[in-house]
């Protein structure tokens, strides 16, 4: 597949390498010499010199034989991206995807006009990672959460700490004692431990530190907390610290939902700023959330949830940190950096918002079949959660999961028919027209996806 993204900003980047590790054909676009230099440090794209809003640079990089354009360029106003997408679609680029940075342009009315247009996809990530913060903190007794069907199906991420209940048992001792009923509700579908994801068979042992990857129907989301050892708590009040769009956008949400909300920010301008197109009820304080002794002075151990998105990755994770030694009960924070991930989480963060995966995911649902409605990388792994369309004829219906040889390293988790929710099990027969719940390493994602061609 040719793609061509214009932007070696940190998404763009990020996009590049990973499309380019799919063997798809990748050009990237900057007018920025330190950018394009940095991309090449590490992965073996084309790169092509200019402003992507250049008739003559889309037309070098050969954006007319595109099979997909993304317009990522960074710290700039929407309408760069906005017009070199437009511009791309006109010269021969198939589908073209542009990042936004205004929420109206979200509004359904727009969407349509924006479609109309010729841009197939809005990316605004900052406003993705509001909305996942939400989702975790309606179902904060997972690390990271991903619904199907409008909670039909759920998956969740439980860590295990050193009090969880199955830890140092077989996967078979765990599920033994389990009724026909309850196992009916759930599936247990990997397991992430130092950097690998393990697709688990029954002889798999559960240790301190895992990420156990779930697929459940909505009844059985108290089974599985019942299992770990995990409770979800009402969360009421929430303490966020930076000034960032990401932070206001939550802000106002949680205070609309009628949550008790605190924001710190450091710049005193910005807190101006905030004051003024915030709700009344979001109290804005200006001081540093690094300092311990500012946060227990402003009340931070009164509330349900501690919220780190400052610009600095290891400030958000320390600060999670010192919420934790304060007893908030809930902790997410924004950690930019991939590397980083797993350290915050072996640090006791609960939930870990990266924009680069919440981006990646959309981005690269459409490089495969069509027939895929969602991509999504979870928190903590390397694999990724896909929902299929069943084409009729794919070969994906032709017998029992167990006779079809699926790929190893991937399972299928769930499947929605009509509006019945299923966990998948070896003698499940896939008919037309069924959504289907995949988890699959990065690997494995071509193979399956001929599966439902």
């Amino acid at each position: 597949m040719k793609i061509v993204i214009a932007g070696a900003g940190e998404v763009g980047s990020h996009l590049a390498k990973m499309l380019r590790n799919e063997a798809n054909d990748v050009t990237v676009i900057d007018d920025e010499a330190g950018r394009i230099a940095a991309l090449g440090s590490y992965t073996d794209v084309e790169t092509c010199s200019g402003s992507p809003s250049s008739i003559k640079v889309l037309r070098n990089s050969g954006v007319a034989d595109a099979d997909l354009f993304i317009a990522v360029y960074p710290k700039v106003n929407q309408e760069i991206n906005i017009v070199s997408a437009l511009l791309a679609k006109r010269l021969g680029a198939k589908k073209v995807i542009a990042r936004i940075n205004d929420e109206d342009c979200l509004a359904a009315e727009n969407k349509l006009l924006y479609k109309e247009l010729g841009i197939d996809l809005l990316l605004y990530p900052e406003r993705t990672a509001a909305d996942e913060i939400i989702d975790f903190l309606k179902h904060n007794s997972t690390s990271d959460t991903m619904e199907f069907a409008r909670g039909k199906l759920q998956i969740g991420v439980f860590k295990l700490n050193e009090d969880s209940p199955v830890l140092d048992l077989k996967l078979s001792e765990v599920i033994k004692p389990l009724e026909a009923g309850v196992l009916s509700q759930f599936r247990i579908i990997a397991l992430s431990r130092d950097d690998k994801t393990i697709i688990p068979k029954l002889d798999t042992k559960f240790q301190f530190g895992d990420l156990v990857f779930t697929i459940s129907k909505r009844e059985g989301v108290q089974s599985l907390n019942t299992l770990f050892g995990k409770s979800n708590i009402n969360i009421s009040s929430a303490f966020i610290v930076g000034g960032s769009q990401i932070a206001q956008m939550l802000a106002s949400s949680l205070a609309q939902a009628g949550l008790s909300v605190k924001l710190v920010e450091k710049d005193r301008d910005r807190c101006i700023v905030l004051s003024e197109i915030l709700p009344d009820s979001v109290e804005v304080v200006h001081g540093d959330g690094r300092n311990s002794d500012f946060l227990f002075e402003e009340g931070l151990p009164q509330y349900d949830a501690f919220i780190a998105l400052s610009s600095n990755d290891e400030s958000n994770v320390l600060s999670c940190v010192v919420a934790k030694k304060f007893g908030v009960a809930r902790t997410v924070a924004e950690v930019e950096n991939i590397e980083y991930i797993r350290i915050a989480e072996e640090m006791g963060v609960d939930s870990v918002i990266n924009k680069k995966l919440l981006t990646a995911g959309r981005i690269f649902r459409l490089t495969l079949s069509g027939k895929a409605r969602i991509v999504r990388y979870m928190a903590g792994t390397n694999a990724e959660v896909m929902e299929y369309t069943v084409a009729p004829g794919s070969a994906i219906t032709k017998g029992p999961i167990k006779d079809l040889d699926f790929p190893q390293d991937a399972i299928i988790g769930g499947v929605i028919r009509s509006n019945e929710a299923m966990i998948a099990v070896g003698d499940t027969v896939i008919e037309p027209y069924d959504r289907v719940a995949i988890f699959s390493k990065p690997e494995c994602i071509k193979e399956i996806d001929r599966f439902f061609k």
